[in-house]
């Protein structure tokens, strides 16, 4: 444990109006002036998530200022930039990847578009990721974590943050004014700069329970509301053609996901095979597992119509989730390569997948 205390302190003003105004509560301003900090604390022992946390003004950023040092809080996400070309060179493709989809930050298409045509959530993913990976043996401070979010997006992006830094063994310590994102980080250690308080959680966060629970809904939905999803998809635009069911994935009244069920070959008798695509969660929310829960809920859906149900994809996550799963069973994993000569490599791989690994399963309740 160590002793750390703070002193804050601001001038008097001694204008008319200050003045004027402190009197009318009988407001003592030279003791008003100074906030003074005080707390024993151990973050010098082994963590991976830390969380300061109170109101503004309590002394989070000046605390971890003294800390940490003056430039702990250096921003390096490059807002005229697409995320994925700001990784260190040494970074293989696959490596920005796996940080990018660690942190939450799943949909390809907010890898390649410059930075600043993000949202604020994921703006900051993106930046946790870059900070991960260029401060690979460092320790990560970020400040106003979650402050300029919506408060479910705000958990999300916790519990993904802190699932990936655990995952990796990095050291990050967050701040923030919120106290709702404690339980969806579930710190190794807290401070706590209202009460002036320490406390050590590195015995029990394994075992800790989370008692809050975001609830979700999935709601037949008409085609209309996949053009405010298409933009994430990493294939096309278009909804398939022929036959097709679509569902959305509701938080409250918000769509916040998409599913859709085609049926590709012309219906010749018996159970109609449905395929199911174009499942896409809105990247504010990704990082819960919540598409494969959405692709299996619906396809159960489906076989109590009376369909037959099958997933074919490229997605490796989605792949591990399926077989896990004893409702979904792998019928072929495939490899397709085109080869093109006397073409660019952006002309020949233009509305077709090159060199892609795709797996076909198809699901059984009966199991």
């Amino acid at each position: 444990m160590q002793n750390y205390e703070l002193i804050l302190q601001s001038p008097v003003a001694t204008s008319f109006r200050c003045t004027k105004a402190a009197n009318s509560l009988d407001i003592d301003q030279s003791k008003k002036a100074i906030h003074h900090f005080k707390v024993s604390a151990d973050i010098e022992s082994s963590f991976n998530i830390g969380l300061i946390v109170g109101a503004s003004g309590s002394g989070k950023t000046t605390f971890a200022k003294k800390i940490f040092g003056d430039n702990c809080f250096k921003e390096i996400l490059d807002p005229n930039q697409p995320v994925i070309d700001q990784f260190p060179d040494h970074f293989e493709y696959e490596e920005c990847a796996a940080m990018l989809a660690g942190v939450g930050l799943t949909a390809v298409a907010c890898w390649i578009r410059p930075a600043y045509t993000l949202s604020n959530g994921q703006r900051a993913r993106a930046e946790c990721a870059l900070q991960m990976a260029q401060n690979a043996d460092n320790l990560i401070v970020i400040d106003e974590w979650t402050s300029v979010v919506d408060r479910t997006v705000a958990k999300v992006m916790s519990h993904c943050i802190a699932k990936h830094a655990r995952k990796t063994n990095k050291k990050i310590v967050l701040l923030s004014c919120h106290y709702d994102v404690a339980d969806w980080l579930n710190p190794d250690w807290v401070i706590d700069c209202n009460k002036q308080e320490y406390v050590n959680r590195r015995s029990l966060w394994q075992d800790f329970k989370r008692s809050e629970q975001l609830k979700f809904d999935i709601k037949q939905v008409d085609h209309s509301s996949w053009k405010y999803f298409s933009k994430y998809h990493y294939l096309s635009d278009k909804l398939p053609g022929g036959h097709i069911r679509t569902f959305g994935l509701f938080h409250g009244q918000d769509q916040i996901g998409f599913q859709c069920f085609a049926n590709y070959v012309p219906h010749r008798g018996g159970k109609m095979k449905m395929h199911s695509n174009r499942t896409v969660i809105h990247p504010d929310y990704a990082g819960l597992g919540m598409g494969i829960k959405l692709i299996t809920e619906t396809s159960k859906w489906m076989t109590q119509q009376g369909f037959e149900c099958w997933a074919k994809f490229s997605s490796t996550p989605v792949y591990l989730a399926m077989k896990r799963d004893p409702m979904w069973k792998l019928v072929s994993i495939d490899r397709k390569t085109k080869q093109q000569t006397g073409l660019t490599l952006q002309r020949a791989t233009r509305g077709m997948r090159v060199d892609v690994k795709t797996y076909s399963f198809r699901f059984d309740m009966a199991t």
